[in-house]
């Protein structure tokens, strides 16, 4: 149960640090936040075990999860431009 509890912390950090970086209107409130940071966690670890940089069952640490969510929210942004 800890575990849970640690990864979504986790995931909100990483989310409200993606949030900092990426200038734009972003949607959502703290678990949208959360589920953008635990999303660019997965992100980041296939990110990097197609690099060479993490084995089978190592997963993304705090940066690349970062990584990840502004990815993810890059992604969004350039999907929210394409529709207007």
């Amino acid at each position: 149960m800890l575990h849970l509890l640690w990864t979504c912390l986790i995931g909100l950090a990483a989310g409200l640090v993606a949030k900092l970086l990426m200038p734009g209107k972003d949607p959502g409130g703290w678990i949208i936040t959360m589920v953008l940071g635990i999303a660019g966690s997965f992100v980041g670890t296939w990110i990097g075990r197609a690099l060479g940089h993490y084995q089978e069952g190592q997963g993304a640490g705090f940066l690349m999860s970062v990584v990840g969510a502004v990815i993810l929210l890059a992604a969004y942004h350039f999907l929210k431009r394409a529709r207007a």
